[in-house]
């Protein structure tokens, strides 16, 4: 996909919303399947707002993960995908009508979160997997700062959200019928920041993970070492007085 593609893919959920038919059907579909063969079980959905702007802020394990976190809400929802899956342009329509946009990870894609500030501020709910990327295996790694500018330069309420299972259930093109569990803390919300530092941004988004790490723990989710725990504090603190 070349790089001038980008702002038309971007533009698409903005611009029209989440497909109202598609969206009914996908969750005809993928709830109760959802519910049947991964015995989804879903605790605290009742934090995730009914009505306007909210900030999903989920652990991320499987590309299964949009789908699940649709599948506690009725409302539609949006999220960034990897610019890689909207290189066959009928696949990139179908994402952008389920509330896909593309981000390029490994720029610090500034015109991606322009469209997620832009979808909050419309009032629409937006996930945001702050690890940055999958984490198939072991404890949540570190958040990203992204998270945390978010929540400060749109004031929108943060729902921690942790999310276990999803990445035992591919094994090359099978889909398995593992148990997928998800649970929602209560909304965190922060004063608006319309140029929060990189400081406080990153202080911001520990807060929201550490409540996120309570609702993984909650689900049995593997925690990392004692000495790994010291040696990142350790890191945290340098990066703060940088």
């Amino acid at each position: 996909m070349r790089s001038d593609q980008l702002p038309s893919l971007r533009a698409r959920p903005l611009d029209r919303g989440v497909n109202p038919v598609l969206h009914r059907a996908a969750r005809l579909l993928l709830v109760p399947f959802f519910r049947l063969y991964f015995r989804l079980e879903g605790t605290g959905a009742e934090h995730i707002p009914s009505r306007d702007a909210a900030i999903l802020a989920c652990n991320h394990r499987s590309f299964l993960d949009p789908f699940v976190l649709g599948a506690l809400t009725r409302r539609p929802v949006y999220y960034m995908a990897k610019r890689e899956l909207f290189e066959h342009p009928l696949q990139a329509r179908l994402l952008g009508a389920l509330g896909a946009f593309p981000v390029d990870r490994g720029a610090g894609d500034e015109q991606a979160m322009a469209m997620a500030r832009s979808l909050l501020e419309r009032g629409e709910c937006v996930v945001i997997f702050p690890e940055g990327t999958r984490i198939r295996r072991g404890p949540l790694a570190n958040p990203r700062r992204g998270v945390g500018r978010l929540a400060l330069q749109t004031g929108a309420p943060v729902v921690p959200i942790a999310l276990i299972g999803t990445d035992r259930v591919r094994r090359g093109w099978r889909v398995r019928p593992c148990k997928v569990a998800v649970r929602c803390g209560r909304p965190l919300r922060y004063p608006i920041a319309e140029h929060p530092s990189r400081k406080i941004a990153l202080g911001v988004a520990e807060r929201i993970w550490s409540c996120v790490s309570v609702q993984w723990q909650w689900l049995g989710g593997e925690t990392a070492p004692v000495e790994v725990l010291g040696r990142v504090e350790s890191e945290r603190r340098d990066a703060r007085a940088a």
